[in-house]
């Protein structure tokens, strides 16, 4: 083999590479004996073919397998030669390859930065503890008897609003015939919670009990039923009774009716959800301080080829939330419309660069201090998956032993806890209590020039949350 260095830009390194046929030749020799001790050909025992015949029947059908495994091996040995460390896969284009003449093929690499480490030990951080209060517990407990609410049948005449659920009857009809499924007796709609279609819960509010009332509705273009989409329906509806809704007391009952055995049960449980949600966000708090040093403490350049695939990855998954937002609010939306702006694009490179940048040095921490993560730890993150799912705990352990995907694209977040966690034990941690507004208070100014990206509220928190999580990047080592 002879590799020559073409071209050298920064982290960018390209060669030419050209194999002798023999050595081509050699590699199909090799293939084709093993093929010949398996293989049964017409006028021949099993394995006993000549090899002429077993070239002249496979020769060419091999000659794709044996490509793919000497540009393997070759460009395998050009970066063990130069002692590159690529930060993604080469990229290869054969330039030449006939039967019989060299193999000559061009690679393109990028190269891991060399960069001087900081010293981690010893640094400076503020860990924010906020406790849990009694008024944060009334007003989760009072979320909680509203979840749980009752209703109960109004005394007075008064018509209905929104919030009343109105007993009703209801019989509806398309261009005057009667539909299967349009019909129903004492169904308990609550007015205003978009139950049934468009505009019907509307045209029953400011009625009263005993009215009889025609609701005229359109059904949606993009109905379920294609033989209703679009059509005018008119709905002749009795109301019997109005309900309006009472939250539940927060007592001994409303506990008993959770599984509780007492109020003070309900409390302690509560309390104890609470203050473990607090302490993610402490956590939360004081990796992206760590975070933010870590960023500030190294300069060197970028593999341009992660940061591309890096931005990709966090604008494909900023539209498909943006989509799934507009899909959940009901709007009628073509799906180019939760695309990014190119402005937006652009803005998001800050993030990638970003996670990028903090993948290698948590990965250039992890290997120098030998951190790794073993069997014990996967099936530790494994378990915590299952437990996401109940009742199909099984189904997710087999997912996991049968694809091995799956289960390495674990290790990368076990490995950044672990190199977090590390850089934690070396560091000067300073508790300080906050409210717990202030812990659980958004971050808007990591990237105050970057906020044209954000322009829809749930791709906006999570593109904050994505410049501090590398899933991929910190197992490239």
């Amino acid at each position: 083999m002879a590799a020559k260095e073409i071209e050298k830009d920064g982290l960018k390194r390209v060669y030419t590479v050209d194999v002798p046929a023999d050595t081509m030749q050699k590699q199909a020799d090799a293939r084709l004996a093993e093929i010949a001790t398996t293989v049964t050909m017409k006028g021949f025992r099993k394995g006993k073919a000549p090899m002429n015949v077993v070239r002249a029947q496979y020769g060419d059908a091999i000659m794709g397998e044996i490509l793919e495994k000497v540009v393997n091996t070759e460009s395998q040995k050009v970066l063990n030669d130069n002692k590159i460390k690529p930060a993604a896969q080469p990229q290869i284009e054969i330039t030449s390859f006939e039967k019989g003449k060299p193999l000559e093929f061009k690679m393109t690499v990028e190269s891991l930065p060399e960069f001087k480490m900081m010293n981690v030990k010893g640094l400076r951080l503020t860990k924010p503890i906020a406790d849990v209060d009694d008024s944060k517990l009334e007003e989760a407990l009072n979320r909680i008897a509203s979840q749980n609410s009752a209703s109960k049948s109004i005394t007075t005449k008064r018509a209905t609003k929104k919030g009343d659920i109105a007993v009703i009857d209801f019989d509806g009809s398309v261009d005057g015939e009667r539909k299967d499924g349009m019909k129903g007796e004492k169904f308990n709609l609550e007015l205003g919670a978009g139950m049934f279609i468009p505009g019907f819960e509307d045209q029953l509010i400011g009625k009263k009990a005993g009215d009889d009332v025609t609701v005229t509705v359109t059904f949606p273009e993009n109905y379920g039923s294609k033989e209703l989409a679009g059509k005018e329906a008119v709905f002749e509806c009795h109301i019997h009774e109005i309900h309006e809704k009472t939250d539940a007391d927060v007592n001994d009952d409303l506990a008993k009716k959770l599984g509780m055995d007492d109020l003070e049960a309900l409390k302690k449980i509560l309390r104890e959800q609470m203050q473990g949600e607090y302490e993610q966000f402490t956590r939360m708090k004081l990796k992206r301080e760590l975070l933010d040093q870590l960023d500030e403490g190294h300069s060197f350049e970028l593999p341009p080829m992660m940061v591309a695939q890096e931005h990709e990855m966090i604008t494909r998954q900023m539209e498909q939330e943006r989509h799934q937002q507009m899909h959940a609010e009901g709007k009628d939306h073509d799906c180019a419309e939760a695309h990014l702006s190119d402005e937006e694009k652009e803005d998001l490179k800050a993030i990638a660069e970003r996670r990028v940048k903090l993948g290698l040095v948590l990965s250039e921490i992890g290997t120098e201090n030998k951190i790794t993560v073993n069997q014990d730890d996967l099936q530790k993150a494994v378990i915590a998956e299952a437990r996401k799912y109940p009742g199909q705990e099984a189904q997710v352990f087999e997912y996991f032993q049968k694809n091995k995907n799956a289960l390495d694209s674990l290790r990368a977040p076990i490995f950044e806890e672990k190199v977090v966690d590390f850089i934690f034990d070396q560091s000067d941690i300073t508790e300080k209590k906050v409210s717990v507004d202030e812990l659980t208070a958004e971050d808007d100014n990591m990237f105050p020039s970057k906020k044209k990206a954000a322009s829809k509220k749930k791709p906006a928190a999570t593109a904050k949350k994505e410049a501090d999580t590398k899933k991929k990047t910190t197992a490239k080592k």
